[in-house]
């Protein structure tokens, strides 16, 4: 009766766990960070912006990774594998797998975040018209050549790179 009483017990917390982790992930996930060209956030939208016109001179690929970690991954690593740890053994055994399983987990899912938090991007070195030479950095999802006229877009906020 009373090994049912854990499995139940144990059950219930993995349930439990599983849920907070699938919360967070979701939560994670709604954060919408680009370095797209054609990716304007609200308060962006509307505003006049300065356009100047260049051509393309060179084109770097380049990887974009983000600022900072949210920390989910490692909260729901830790989460997970304190479950896993938990599960070995009984009693004294159980705690130590289950702050084991915790550490390493954490370790593995910040690492997960830190690999799905990158971008393909592209560095563009502009020419433009009156002289001067810009180079912007931004995602990789509007093609380039050299020798393309562009318009560079800036004002408020981060400086674009735009075919004509």
């Amino acid at each position: 009766m009373k090994t049912q009483s854990m499995l139940n017990f144990s059950t219930m917390r993995m349930a439990v766990v599983a849920a907070c982790v699938g919360t967070a992930l979701l939560l994670g996930g709604c954060a919408n960070k680009s370095a797209s060209g054609g990716v304007y956030t609200y308060d962006q939208a509307q505003r006049e912006q300065i356009v100047r016109l260049g051509t393309v001179t060179n084109l770097r690929p380049i990887t974009i990774q983000s600022g900072q970690s949210s920390g989910v991954g490692g909260v729901a690593g830790a989460a997970l594998g304190g479950v896993a740890g938990s599960a070995i053994g009984g009693g004294r055994g159980s705690v130590l797998a289950a702050i084991g399983g915790a550490l390493i987990g954490g370790l593995v899912g910040n690492k997960v975040e830190n690999e799905v938090d990158k971008t393909r991007g592209v560095e563009v070195t502009v020419q433009l018209d009156n002289g001067e030479t810009r180079v912007v950095a931004q995602a990789d999802d509007t093609p380039f050549s050299v020798g393309q006229r562009v318009r560079l877009i800036s004002g408020s906020g981060p400086t674009r790179v735009a075919p004509m």
